[in-house]
């Protein structure tokens, strides 16, 4: 790979920003506008540009570096094809900033992941690969600010649980359109599940092919979800943080032990693994070893905030309590299953659990940690139960790991980490929660403020059957079940606001978009507000 060096840094003016995302924003979509043929997303078509059907990304941004992705389509590839990329500093590419050529290779899917370095901190930059006589679509992507340089503001989203089946993508649509800083995707990007017939929630949004279970599978999967035109424009606009949950391999899978302990779960895993690493914009060195993939990361964004990328699934305890040759989770009474307190189980592994406690960073004004699912304290009242605390659990989530969930916190408490704020996915449903050590104590502080987001389009509760719940569980904040979407956050050096956005029909490829509820939390102060 060859590299040029980078120039003078120099903000990309508002003006043009603004330009770049409304007429990305504009032209997503079923229909072409006129006036779109030259816009991102009408270039991103499979039909139009075969070679770059699955569009471009990038990820992983760093102060002076960050990772370009792009992965070659279309019958009669050769087995290695020279792929060429340029980074400009503008969106007509007559200043580039850097330029290289890289491999696609049959072995990884006809991957790219090049990694420009030398760059300008905290300024946008567009970008383009080449390859075969085509060009790919354009991408928008920007540097972190330098570490420890005082920042005013971040923009950025999360989101996670995009079932193909269950939904269009009309959030990822809108989402591109709210001029973000970087995305933060915290898990299940493809769902392993076949479509049962007759079953799919979204007329034509079928999986293609069976059960997700060898590396051909995993990647055929990927290419589908990454053929929708809303996704690559979101992927498009900003670059992404990413971490994993258990769809991307397996339905609650723990560590090495699949749902139904099969003895080749290993090699699933690393099918899974291999597909996973192909196609997101990470860097070639997290490519997998075998069933192995160190995800885990922090990531500093100038004084003003650090996130902590952590992986809940490769490392962690299996759940407690399954009957006999049986893997994945189950809902039980906490009184039925005294292994929920024994202390050596883990959720993130305990090599993570170490290093998660040295990663907490009090020289940031805030510390985001982005993980897979629902942290808070969540337990339902048995139906056989008349009166008396909740109780039944459900083992996959933190819920599971009580005692690993008081250690994170606990450190959390005694470090005095400031601005701690849990980011989570999963439950496809959005919840705001105060997280404190001991949640049986009623005048234990709240040491770090909970947002979790919803899905994409993943379907969850029915608000009706959530209600009861929340009104035994104080410390949950906000809980809405039947809402589609994402969150986004502003981060200031004195708070930090969140909008729970959903759209309005998840089953409608053009469906609008509206904010539920909005939340603050203020700099050293953790507990959520509402607006």
């Amino acid at each position: 790979m060859t590299l040029s060096s980078s120039p003078p840094a120099s903000d990309c003016p508002p003006h043009t920003r603004r330009r770049w995302l409304g007429g990305l924003a504009a032209c997503v979509g079923s229909v072409a506008l006129p006036g779109c043929a030259p816009a991102v997303i009408d270039q991103a078509r499979a039909a139009d540009r075969p070679r770059f059907g699955l569009g471009v990304a990038s990820g992983h941004p760093q102060h002076d570096r960050l990772v370009l992705w792009t992965r070659l389509t279309g019958a009669d590839l050769p087995d290695q094809v020279e792929v060429s990329w340029e980074l400009a500093e503008d969106e007509a590419f007559s200043r580039i900033a850097a330029r290289g050529r890289d491999s696609a290779r049959v072995d990884e899917a006809h991957s790219v992941h090049a990694e420009p370095a030398g760059l300008a901190p905290d300024r946008w930059y567009h970008y383009r690969f080449s390859a075969l006589g085509q060009q790919s679509p354009v991408g928008r992507t920007r540097t972190a600010p330098t570490p420890g340089t005082r920042v005013e503001h971040l923009k950025f989203a999360i989101a996670s649980c995009q079932r193909w089946d269950h939904g269009h993508y009309a959030a990822w649509r809108h989402m591109a359109a709210e001029q973000l800083d970087l995305v933060v995707f915290l898990g299940d990007y493809i769902y392993e599940y076949a479509t049962p017939p007759g079953r799919a929630l979204a007329p034509g949004r079928v999986h293609e092919g069976g059960v997700t279970r060898t590396l051909d599978q995993y990647r055929a999967r990927y290419a589908q979800y990454k053929s929708d035109p809303a996704l690559q424009a979101m992927h498009a606009a900003a670059p992404w943080l990413i971490t994993w949950d258990d769809h991307e391999v397996e339905n609650d899978y723990a560590g090495l032990q699949g749902n139904a302990l099969q003895p080749d779960f290993a090699s699933q895993r690393a099918a899974a693994y291999r597909a996973w690493w192909e196609h997101m914009p990470v860097p070639r060195r997290m490519k997998p070893v075998g069933p192995d993939l160190r995800i885990v990361g922090s990531y500093d964004w100038g004084d003003l905030a650090r996130f902590l990328m952590a992986d809940g699934r490769q490392q962690r305890s299996p759940q407690a309590c399954n009957p006999p040759g049986k893997g994945g989770s189950r809902s039980l009474r906490e009184g039925e299953c005294a292994e929920l307190r024994d202390p050596t189980r883990s959720f993130l592994g305990h090599a993570q659990e170490a290093w998660l406690a040295q990663a907490w960073s009090t020289g940031h004004r805030w510390n985001l940690l982005a993980q897979p699912t629902l942290m808070a304290r969540f337990a339902t009242r048995d139906k056989s139960q008349n009166s008396g605390e909740p109780d039944k659990v459900w083992t996959d989530g933190w819920e599971g790991y009580p005692l690993a969930r008081q250690r994170l916190l606990q450190t959390v408490a005694d470090r005095r980490v400031p601005g701690a704020i849990v980011l989570g996915g999963d439950v496809h449903t959005s919840y705001v929660a105060d997280l404190k050590p001991d949640w049986r104590d009623d005048k234990a502080p709240v040491v770090a403020s909970e947002f979790c987001g919803t899905s994409i389009t993943s379907q969850g509760w029915t608000q009706a059957a959530m209600a009861p719940h929340l009104a035994l569980l104080p410390h949950i904040r906000y809980g809405r079940g039947d809402d589609h979407g994402y969150m986004a956050f502003t981060v200031t050096a004195k708070e930090t606001t969140v909008h729970v956005r959903s759209v309005d029909d998840v089953l409608k490829a053009d469906s609008g978009m509206h904010t539920d509820a909005s939340f603050v939390v203020e700099y050293n102060r953790p507990g959520a507000s509402t607006l």
